[in-house]
């Protein structure tokens, strides 16, 4: 069987690997035959260029790259293919398809709202305000697909309203969203995470949100949820299915 090899951004917190190894975990479970790895673009090992040329020593000649990102930015459009034009480079019998990032994607916000009902946030609650927290990008249309979904939910739950915020690069800041929701009537502020797992950048959105609103209820990233698992088995597979259709054209 073809490699699935996710990767990930990397980060120099500790949680964050963990946090993923955690994901590959479930993804591992779902289908126990496959041939799971890990790589990271950076601050954290593996890197994605080693696991590849891991996989090619270990005789496979195709692996799929599957990027632990959220939406298609930067690291994206630039790191991740660099990266793997340097594996085929160093190990050119290997044949490598990347496939699509995880988002947009339903399933990223279902995992999404979920970890904002274990934090004790309800989707009738007309006193609730909801920031929906992403990283923040250069790359405008990475923010409009944390814009789009904070938008839906807006429409489709009871609260006093949802709006995006970024930790860096775009606005609005956390601070500015809290105000907004609290000019809009939330007497309550619950910010939803739009990571992946934990890191700085989340960090900082909770440390924002906190200054900004001493009782506000800060869910957990993603993490190792089941549709996000779900989900990188799907993206591996839809790869699979562009793969063979080329090859039987």
């Amino acid at each position: 069987m073809i490699p699935l090899v996710a990767v990930g951004h990397g980060s120099r917190d500790p949680r964050s690997a963990a946090t993923v190894s955690e994901l590959l975990g479930v993804v591992r479970a779902l289908d126990p035959g496959l041939d799971v790895r890990a790589a990271f673009l950076d601050l954290s090992a593996p890197r994605l260029v080693d696991v590849l040329g891991a996989v090619s020593g270990d005789g496979h000649r195709e692996a799929v790259v599957v990027p632990l990102l959220l939406g298609s930015a930067f690291h994206a459009r630039v790191d991740v293919p660099n990266a793997i034009s340097e594996a085929v480079s160093r190990y050119p019998r290997l044949s490598v398809r990347i496939a699509e990032v995880l988002g947009p994607d339903p399933r990223l916000e279902s995992a999404a709202l979920r970890r904002l009902a274990a934090a004790g946030v309800r989707l009738d609650d007309p006193s609730v305000g909801v920031v929906l927290a992403g990283a923040g990008s250069s790359h405008a249309p990475a923010n409009a697909l944390v814009s789009a979904v904070a938008r839906r939910w807006a429409g489709g739950a009871r609260w006093a309203g949802a709006v995006e915020a970024f930790a860096a690069a775009a606005d609005p800041t956390v601070p500015a969203a809290i105000s907004a929701l609290r000019a809009a009537g939330a007497r309550r502020i619950a910010v939803a995470s739009w990571f992946l797992a934990p890191g700085l950048l989340p960090d900082r959105v909770a440390e924002q949100a906190r200054a900004a609103a001493g009782d506000v209820v800060v869910a957990q990233p993603l993490g190792a949820d089941i549709d996000v698992a779900e989900l990188v088995l799907h993206r591996y597979q839809a790869a699979l299915s562009c793969r063979v259709a080329a090859r039987s054209a």
